[in-house]
């Protein structure tokens, strides 16, 4: 299989063989097939001569003049160029025939064609054809040939020039939105795994079992981060069990008065998804929503239909935030409605209600993953 660039380079030489090929066609084969007179072989010296000058044309505006001039603002000088080379050929074409005396061979063919019929020229004399106008006038066909395939020229390197541009955007922006989930990883922080790991000690003296559920589940988040985060895409089941693990855990440092309830699909469409993508709501949760002293709660509610997926996340508004579980708590909501934007542009919808009648902050995000 071809790699994409290459796949690219290869449509634009093909593109280009078709186009030489359709004013091959029509430089040497327009005269000759609207032509009832033997064309002379000087006539196809100069043809080859005005396609060698267009093709030249043609990479010399693509390679220098479209870079140099008209993507650099330089218009008045690059239209100057544009007409001069439109000239210059043309100039070209009208010399070759006067040097090979073309229009003194086409008027002969045509007498000689003209005697040879004389006898139906009463009624029906034949269309002389054009020379060129290398002699008598001006040479329309090579300055409208010229034009098209300088119009051409400057259409397709504006054009690929144009996807470049974009390619690099985008390749920038993936590299950006990679470099936000090594942050965001890196924020699921030492403050956080220190703490959970002190509650397992403690759990240990007290109930060696949940201590040993609750080191499995700290080793899951810790593959997951290290292992199946790495790749653009990890699967939605991963996606849940993470944050399930990670609510799980946060769990073992809040006391009675806090209540969670986590809600999932019982039955998951699994689909890839972008890792890390759910974690910063349910983070910033647990950083502002939650303590020690006050009743407080949490409410995550995810529900699937086909491949659109709706996480709600309420939690209280605790204006004491003294002992939160996490005082640097991931990107943060902004850049995470950056990735989003990144990510699923046009597939998503995000609201954020800072403040309800009930004294909640509430997420509402829903989630095209087909």
């Amino acid at each position: 299989m071809f790699a994409p660039r290459s796949q690219s380079r290869l449509i634009g030489i093909l593109i280009q063989i078709l186009i030489w090929a359709v004013f091959g066609v029509l430089l040497f084969f327009y005269q000759p097939f609207f032509s009832d007179i033997d064309i002379p072989y000087q006539f196809w010296i100069k043809q080859v001569i005005v396609l060698g000058t267009i093709v030249a044309a043609f990479y010399l505006n693509s390679l220098v003049l479209v870079p140099q001039f008209l993507l650099k603002n330089r218009t008045s000088y690059y239209l100057l160029f544009m007409v001069v080379i439109v000239a210059a050929i043309v100039f070209l074409s009208g010399w070759v025939d006067r040097a090979l005396h073309l229009h003194q061979l086409f008027d002969a063919a045509f007498h000689k064609r003209w005697q040879k019929q004389g006898w139906e020229l009463t009624h029906h004399r034949p269309q002389k054809p054009d020379k060129g106008g290398g002699g008598h006038g001006f040479d329309t066909l090579t300055m409208t040939i010229t034009a098209l395939v300088l119009g051409i020229s400057t259409s397709i390197t504006t054009i690929q020039k144009w996807q470049k541009d974009k390619q690099a955007r985008e390749e920038l922006e993936k590299d950006k939105v990679t470099s936000e989930l090594s942050f965001l990883k890196a924020q699921i922080n030492p403050h956080f795994f220190f703490n959970t790991l002190n509650n397992i000690y403690a759990l240990t003296q007290v109930d060696a079992e949940v201590a040993g559920k609750a080191i499995h589940q700290l080793s899951r988040m810790m593959r997951y981060l290290l292992y199946d985060t790495q790749q653009a895409n990890t699967m939605l089941s991963q996606e849940l069990a993470f944050v399930k693990d990670y609510i799980s855990l946060m769990k073992l440092r809040l006391t009675d008065v806090v209540k969670i309830n986590f809600d999932e699909p019982t039955k998951l469409n699994d689909k890839p998804v972008a890792p890390m993508i759910f974690l910063p709501f349910v983070e910033n949760a647990f950083k502002h929503g939650v303590s020690a002293t006050q009743p407080s709660h949490i409410d995550i509610v995810i529900l699937q239909k086909d491949s659109v997926l709706d996480l709600t996340v309420k939690n209280s508004i605790i204006n004491d935030n003294s002992v939160s579980l996490d005082t640097n708590s991931g990107i943060g909501l902004v850049n995470t409605r950056r990735r989003l934007d990144l990510l699923y542009p046009g597939k998503y919808k995000l609201e954020i209600e800072e403040l309800n009648a009930n004294n909640e902050y509430t997420v509402h995000l829903i989630l095209d993953l087909s």
